[in-house]
């Protein structure tokens, strides 16, 4: 196949999708990777909230670290306890403990998102090819991978944080997924995650992004205490989510992967007229499809 500067739109339909894997493909509420966070902590002496241990979630898990660090609280705290803030030094000893606690709780964390297994089905039936991309390391993917595969999930292409140069917002995974799958252009994959830097990571790339607001890490909750939750406390709840969602550009926002098949249905009506990812930066208002 021979390719060039096209001189017209992108009419085809929709080659890939790319998975996100905990809060969107499985683990309902991003349960795991939040907890070791708050652990890893834990054993230097520094107390951690889930709220501080979720708002960086998405990213490589170094830089996830890093970030964590840089809180006032979480400086503070280092502070008073070590007699200077966090350095170079610190992260990588905090690292040191994450990586091999992240990998013991991973594969406990591999159940799939309700839905995600009907949408598999569905898109692949489309001739839809599956990606997936993580903060995961190499290390941890390889423990979540088989144990998500003896519960019936296997994607086309996987890439992890550890595969590329640098992790989310950069696009750089989203490429490896459209090398591995061999999928041209961009405007023919869909980005489908529960962070901000899911989004981001998605319009870097040049690809249409979905957020998913009530299985991922932005609500943090499990399905159970999901739906336990006062209708009305979780509608705000969602709406807020939404609102951070649509703020950081997502083309669609839905509950989880159990919404998403209508979304691609829709993107690919839209690229058949001509429609591209990028022209909502000029024309266009973030799109909603589906129900809190």
């Amino acid at each position: 196949m021979s390719l060039c500067i096209p001189r017209t739109p992108y009419t085809g339909p929709v080659q890939a999708v790319v998975l996100d894997w905990a809060g969107t493909a499985v683990d309902y509420g991003c349960m795991g990777p939040a907890d070791v966070f708050v652990k890893a902590f834990d054993a230097f002496g520094i107390a951690v909230t889930a709220a501080e241990a979720r708002q960086f979630m998405g990213l490589e898990k170094k830089e996830h670290i890093r970030n964590m660090c840089k809180l006032p609280g979480v400086a503070g705290q280092w502070q008073e306890k070590h007699g200077r803030r966090p350095d170079a030094t610190d992260v990588e000893q905090l690292y040191g403990k994450t990586e091999p606690m992240m990998v013991a709780a991973i594969a406990d964390h591999a159940e799939p998102i309700f839905g995600l297994l009907p949408f598999v089905d569905a898109v692949r039936s489309r001739h839809i090819k599956i990606g997936s991309c993580t903060g995961y390391t190499a290390p941890m993917v390889k423990a979540l991978a088989p144990a998500a595969a003896e519960r019936g999930y296997v994607p086309d292409a996987m890439v992890c944080s550890s595969d590329v140069p640098v992790g989310r917002p950069f696009p750089w995974m989203c490429y490896q997924n459209a090398i591995q799958l061999q999928v041209h252009p961009f405007a023919a994959m869909i980005k489908i995650g529960d962070t901000i830097s899911d989004i981001q990571e998605g319009l870097n790339a040049g690809m249409w992004t979905i957020g998913l607001t009530r299985s991922g890490n932005e609500l943090g909750l499990p399905e159970d205490q999901v739906n336990a939750l006062d209708p009305d406390d979780l509608r705000d709840r969602l709406a807020t989510i939404e609102t951070r969602f649509r703020e950081a550009g997502a083309h669609y926002v839905v509950n989880g992967i159990w919404e998403c098949l209508a979304v691609v249905d829709e993107i690919g009506r839209r690229l058949g007229k001509g429609d591209h990812p990028l022209l909502k930066f000029i024309s266009s208002s973030p799109q909603r499809v589906g129900k809190p």
